[in-house]
């Protein structure tokens, strides 16, 4: 493995900077962190081999406790505000001490890993853990070093010398707020000049991968490489990559794990001058109402090896219940690529042929499909859009809530969004991708009235559009967003390509509509000033 170096003290980055001699256990394999997992009683066996854990009071990311250091190597390039909440040097030394003296007793976990199958471009990262659970998440979703000596045979390139970071994972070190300066007892604290991240007062598993994440958008574009959250796969032909970007339920890991393509990733990607490359070594897929009918690539990785996080299974017959919220919506399974039945491995794929951007609106007035001009495509890749509902989240109302993540990522993002924007309006400009608005939600009408559209038809438009038959149908131009809506399109009724004339009241579309435009163009205003005119000129019109 590259030599990792961290400014540390004291300075051992075998352990993080503790002294915790024969403690550590480096590099586990699956199945001896399942034992051990099992053995301290930090999960148990399902029927099909998985293995379910709770992650505590945490189901999902904790955004308001993320935060990165003000220090002289990254300050000036860090997009401040809410999103990348300030620490101080001070409060992050008082953690680390904090974080250390906790771990000092204790027993870890090591695992030595990759951000990024391209061995030109990896990041090398040293994952310290208190559970072992964790360590086996880590393995199973970052890339180990085999995946990568295997794209490094395959491909014939060379590694690139690149320092790595250390995440310390202690979910038992709690953070003081008044004295360490945080808003809470957790913590996610990233040090860019000492190449470290602590993680503290959470068990929720996803904090691990998404560190790296941030981590990987903030060194890649510093060398022209375009990070992306995104899911990909490949067709037939070497040439046939496709990306499909969209936040949480929109339906990126599911359209994306399709038995006629090859699976190269389900999340995180890169895009270089060589194509396109995974982020991770594994898939951390929604299971919450997963059938072997709908997702039958996603049910059959779900096996011995996987992780299951907050999944509701019965204590006798250990039956897994997939339709169960008990806990969270926010079920999850993480498993290797490799479990998905053709996956691309190593995660290498060309210059995508098509981007596909997909959005849930819950309002019913976005088209199920729709072309995009490159100007478009950089106004929607900023906008970020979705819609939430009741049900998903803690806190919303009955009526679905516009959501604008920027470049569908926003909370991963240490840069500012113009940067990525630009980034992807150069590549798609090089490279010449059709870019795709794709909309998973409601047809018919709102949330609570209309139908959420059949992921039959829209694994039909996917189809067709990246099989190109799309290319030569009839278009029509939405008067309000200016999207280029194909008149047919093969094994999907024409009636709902339209989506005003699927709603019964007619007046009440055109209300909804105009609605949903303003808030696009309300929430644009904050990148105005620094979007060329052919962006901001891309946004609906009210007039």
């Amino acid at each position: 493995m590259a030599h990792l170096k961290v400014e540390m003290d004291p300075a051992d980055l075998a352990t993080g900077g503790l002294s915790i001699g024969s403690k550590l256990s480096t590099n586990l394999t699956a199945a001896t962190l399942i034992e051990h997992a099992i053995r301290r009683g930090e999960g148990a066996l399902a029927e099909n081999g998985g293995l379910v854990v709770d992650t505590g009071k945490f189901t999902g990311r904790s955004p308001r406790d993320k935060f990165i250091v003000e220090e002289p190597s990254s300050q000036a390039n860090i997009w401040w505000g809410p999103v990348n909440q300030t620490l101080s040097e001070e409060s992050f030394d008082r953690l680390y001490r904090r974080m250390t003296g906790y771990l000092r007793d204790k027993g870890l976990y090591a695992q030595d890993l990759y951000g990024g199958a391209d061995s030109r471009y990896s990041l090398p990262v040293r994952i310290l853990t208190e559970y072992a659970w964790h360590s086996l998440f880590a393995r199973q979703l970052l890339v180990r070093p085999d995946l990568l000596k295997r794209a490094e045979e395959q491909e014939g390139v060379r590694a690139g010398a690149q320092d790595g970071f250390t995440l310390l994972v202690a979910p038992g070190c709690r953070a003081v707020p008044a004295e360490d300066g945080t808003n809470s007892e957790t913590f996610i604290v990233i040090h860019f000049g000492r190449r470290l991240v602590l993680i503290g007062g959470t068990e929720y598993a996803g904090e691990i991968k998404k560190s790296v994440f941030t981590l990987l958008n903030y060194l890649l574009p510093l060398r022209g490489i375009f990070p992306m959250h995104c899911s990909a796969n490949i067709g037939r032909h070497s040439g046939d990559t496709a990306l499909f970007f969209g936040l949480s339920g929109t339906g990126k890991t599911s359209l994306s794990a399709d038995p006629n393509r090859k699976l190269i990733g389900d999340d995180e990607h890169g895009w270089s001058d060589d194509g396109v490359f995974n982020f991770e070594g594994g898939c951390y897929a929604k299971c919450i109402r997963l059938s072997e009918a709908a997702e039958p690539q996603i049910w059959s990785a779900i096996r011995f090896g996987t992780v299951l996080e907050n999944v509701i299974m019965d204590p006798e017959t250990r039956a897994l219940d997939f339709n169960s919220a008990a806990r969270t919506e926010n079920t999850r399974a993480a498993y290797p690529v490799e479990f998905i039945p053709g996956a691309r491995i190593p995660g290498l794929g060309g210059h995508p042929r098509n981007v596909l951007f997909l959005t849930a609106d819950a309002f019913g007035v976005l088209p199920p499909i729709s072309r995009l001009t490159s100007e478009q495509a950089r106004f929607h890749f900023l906008s970020g859009y979705t819609a939430k509902i009741a049900g998903t989240e803690r806190g919303l109302g009955n009526e679905p809530q516009a959501t604008f993540s920027a470049c569908f990522g926003q909370p991963f993002l240490p840069l500012a969004p113009t940067v990525y924007s630009k980034m992807i309006g150069q590549k798609l400009a090089r490279h010449g991708a059709t870019v795709w608005l794709v909309n998973t939600g409601w047809s018919g009408g709102p949330f609570g009235v209309g139908q959420r559209i059949a992921i039959a038809y829209t694994r039909a438009m996917v189809e067709a559009a990246l099989e190109g038959k799309l290319e030569h149908v009839a278009y029509r131009t939405d008067p309000l967003f200016g999207l280029h809506v194909p008149e047919r399109v093969p094994g999907v009724p024409s009636e709902i390509l339209n989506p005003r004339e699927t709603w019964a009241d007619k007046a009440a579309y055109d209300r909804q509509a105009r609605e949903l435009a303003r808030l696009f163009i309300e929430n644009f205003e904050k990148y105005r000033a620094d979007a060329s005119p052919e962006v901001a000129a891309a946004a609906p019109r009210i007039d």
